[in-house]
């Protein structure tokens, strides 16, 4: 009984609680190169970062990611074949996949417990992303300007259950299906 007091008064105190992070945006940084973005959380003193693994060789098939303490690596699960990422972060593993082969419009993201569908607003049109369906809450992403891939806003309305690695795959694949590969 004492171990169920001290694990409820540790919680409450909010020792225990884990705080989910609000995505805000995300932002090229630099002009002219998309392998470093900068991420905004709710908490302008928590900026997290989204950088190409292997930037020398401008290879496009393995990203980091680090917000705070969450970090993880999202990269191509078959070589020469972006119909399918793999995310590893925060003792998680998230599957994302093309819906219907070589069709970049439309993704299956799940961990196996819950599973997203995340498309194209309009297409062929890649200024507007969003999940269909509000089961776990809401997710979207635009540009800040139409047809300026450099500044995107997050509305991240997504529940706390949601974790940090699948919330990155998703800003991840709107990054890699809209920007150029330079």
């Amino acid at each position: 009984m004492k171990k169920v007091l001290i694990i409820l008064l540790i919680n409450l105190s909010g020792f225990g609680i884990s705080y989910a992070q609000i995505l805000m945006g995300l932002s090229a940084r630099w002009n002219d190169d998309f392998s470093e973005w900068v991420i905004l959380t709710d908490d302008e003193e928590v900026e997290g970062e989204l950088n190409m693994t292997w930037r020398m060789q401008n290879d496009w098939s393995s990203f980091d990611y680090r917000i705070e303490e969450g970090t993880g690596n999202i990269k191509i699960k078959w070589r020469d074949n972006p119909n399918e990422w793999e995310t590893r972060g925060d003792n998680e593993i998230i599957t994302a996949r093309t819906r219907w082969k070589d069709d970049p419009r439309q993704w299956r993201i799940t961990d196996n417990e819950m599973t997203f569908i995340l498309k194209s607003k309009w297409g062929n049109n890649p200024n507007v992303w969003h999940i269909t369906d509000d089961k776990y809450g809401y997710f979207e992403m635009y540009m800040n300007y139409r047809d300026d891939f450099r500044d995107w806003v997050i509305i991240d309305e997504l529940g706390e259950d949601v974790p940090l690695a699948m919330k990155m795959t998703m800003v991840f694949l709107v990054m890699y299906n809209s920007t150029p590969k330079l």
